[in-house]
């Protein structure tokens, strides 16, 4: 079975679960409304009859909580009840914010007291719709708080009344004690089944609750898996195409090479061998063909130039040297957060490529250098230029490192083999921070100076 097809099963079974969840959702509303319109209708028919038979005060000196008047009773506690369904029904099929969700969870609270008062405490089974409305559509942060909270303070509520009745009589029992012994028989059986009804389709309703969370984290769990194997594969696609482009890279390069530089090479080789069996009989022959060997050697000196240019940074092919390092600092400290100061004494003038791009490149590593492995937050840069020396100055306020124990990574090395083809040097030291400096030559007679 191909993953399409898994995920649309999957998504079937998903959907026939939620609606499973949906319609006993549904029957356990109906049912608690029908028994609460039921006890709701019996308690009125029943004070109806106790006035209709002059024994109302006999039935008051019985409870310590006064009913609500017959009709007033009845219809108080179906209009609760209908606002509680409807609070449900919108809170169940809408997309409510988190106020609003939080004011409808308080509301089906307050409502749900409201019909275990109108109904004097005759049927508390409301409690476990109230409880099935949180389970189901509450999914905050703090879920099992705000359940704890809301379940312990409506069954507190319920306690304190049965407790503050000092004959410890239920109101319910007081309603049936009207009728006779047969009757009465079959109306407390009756209650107490609904009671047992009410309980067993809501403990069904939390397996079927239970199945579809248990079946939902699965399901997370299944794409997390899926999610870490594209990851993995992505990774190792992108190491492999990285691997691809330098393998393209270095073939390029080596082209360039054959094709330029070993070009230049061998037809200077072959010159020079020429000259050397003519300086002797043909002097005037030799300095023809070294003028030639001279003018093989330009050429073969431009193309490698013209192939070295192709490695630039691309700033430094349209921007000034100044400009390109202003924008990189700018750019660095921007996608990292690394503060970033470029101090210029006084900015070198007449650079070579060359010398801008292992300028360009120094500050470049530096950085990274001072953000990757000191973790430093601020970098401080200076420039300056003094008897022809450039001088080069990364200051950063990380957690430095032990020079002597300090194994120099590619970056310290590639550095130095770029400032040592331009007769530069680099130094580094460790104190609060790490601080790197490059010392490179203006010009030929500059160097003399280092």
């Amino acid at each position: 079975m191909n993953h399409t097809t898994l995920n649309r099963a999957q998504q079937r079974a998903r959907a026939l679960d939620a609606r499973e969840l949906h319609q006993m959702h549904d029957l356990l509303t109906i049912y608690n409304g029908m028994v609460v319109t039921l006890a709701a209708a019996f308690m009125s028919i029943t004070q109806l009859k106790i006035i209709q038979t002059f024994n109302a005060r006999a039935f008051l000196e019985q409870l310590t909580l006064i009913p609500l008047p017959p009709l007033s009773g009845f219809l108080l506690s179906v209009a609760a009840f209908l606002a509680l369904a409807g609070i449900g029904w919108l809170y169940r099929e809408g997309t409510l914010p988190p106020t609003l969700r939080y004011a409808c969870l308080s509301l089906e609270i307050v409502l749900c007291v409201v019909i275990m008062r109108s109904l004097n405490l005759a049927y508390d089974g409301i409690v476990l719709l109230v409880v099935a409305d949180l389970l189901h559509r509450y999914s905050g942060r703090h879920q099992l708080i705000v359940l704890t909270v809301a379940m312990l303070g409506l069954y507190a509520i319920v306690d304190y009344n049965i407790v503050s009745l000092e004959h410890h009589v239920s109101p319910f029992d007081a309603y049936a004690a009207y009728y006779a012994a047969g009757p009465r028989a079959w109306i407390l059986t009756l209650h107490n089944g609904f009671v047992s009804l009410n309980l067993i389709l809501f403990v069904f309703y939390l397996t079927l609750l239970i199945r579809q969370n248990h079946q939902e984290k699965q399901r997370i769990a299944s794409l997390n898996a899926q999610l870490e194997e594209a990851n993995t594969r992505l990774r190792a696609y992108a190491i492999e195409a990285e691997s691809m482009a330098e393998t393209r890279e270095r073939n390029r390069l080596a082209r360039e090479i054959h094709d330029t530089l070993g070009h230049a090479l061998t037809g200077i080789a072959a010159g020079l061998d020429a000259t050397s069996f003519l300086i002797d009989i043909a002097p005037d022959k030799a300095k023809e063909q070294l003028v030639k060997i001279k003018a093989t050697a330009l050429r073969g000196l431009k193309d490698v130039r013209r192939s070295v240019k192709k490695l630039r940074p691309d700033d430094l092919e349209h921007l000034s040297l100044r400009e390109a390092i202003e924008r990189m600092i700018d750019d660095f400290s921007t996608s990292t957060g690394m503060k970033i100061d470029l101090v210029v004494l006084e900015w070198p003038e007449r650079l070579r490529p060359d010398q801008e791009e292992v300028l360009y490149r120094v500050v470049q590593e530096g950085m990274t250098n001072a953000r990757r492995h000191g973790h430093a937050e601020h970098l401080k840069i200076t420039v300056g230029v003094r008897r022809g020396i450039i001088y080069l100055l990364l200051a950063d306020d990380g957690q430095g490192a032990d020079i002597a124990k300090l194994q120099k990574g590619f970056g310290l090395r590639h550095m130095q083999e770029r400032l040592a083809l331009l007769h530069g040097k680099l130094r580094y030291w460790s104190d609060s921070g790490f601080t790197l400096e490059a010392i490179v030559p203006e010009n030929e007679e500059a160097s003399n100076f280092l």
